[in-house]
């Protein structure tokens, strides 16, 4: 494994993972629409409550295949390929609200970086 597949696979769940679980209840610059949360982004969209713990849900697993991938490099494929699939709705949302660009740019980073382990893999 090289030194950019392994920044990668560290990269997007630490991202993950302060979104999702250390900065959720907080404003950012980047919350899509008015947002000050998470739920309240999700509430933005259009999207039902249910969608905001379906896609944390999907988001944590992901973080956690890459994460464990280290240990077990099969789970690194299927971890990056959901993590693009939500990361590709994530900017896709935030073109739905018409964001400026700066509030998906994460979301495209993350996208992106979840291409290149793709392609890595």
């Amino acid at each position: 494994m090289d030194i950019i597949t392994t920044l990668i696979q560290v990269t997007i769940p630490l991202g993950i993972i302060n979104v999702w679980l250390l900065r959720r209840s907080r404003p950012t610059a980047y919350r899509g629409g008015a947002a000050s949360n998470l739920k309240e982004e999700f509430r933005a969209y259009g999207l039902p409550e249910w969608a905001y713990y379906t896609v944390g849900f999907f988001k944590l697993s992901a973080a956690a295949m890459l994460l464990v991938g280290f240990l077990i490099p099969a789970l690194v494929l299927p971890g990056a390929a959901l993590m693009a699939a939500l990361m590709l709705g994530a900017v896709v949302m935030h073109a739905k609200v018409s964001d400026p660009a700066i509030r998906y740019l994460p979301a495209l980073i993350m996208l992106v970086l979840s291409a290149l382990l793709i392609v890595l893999q």
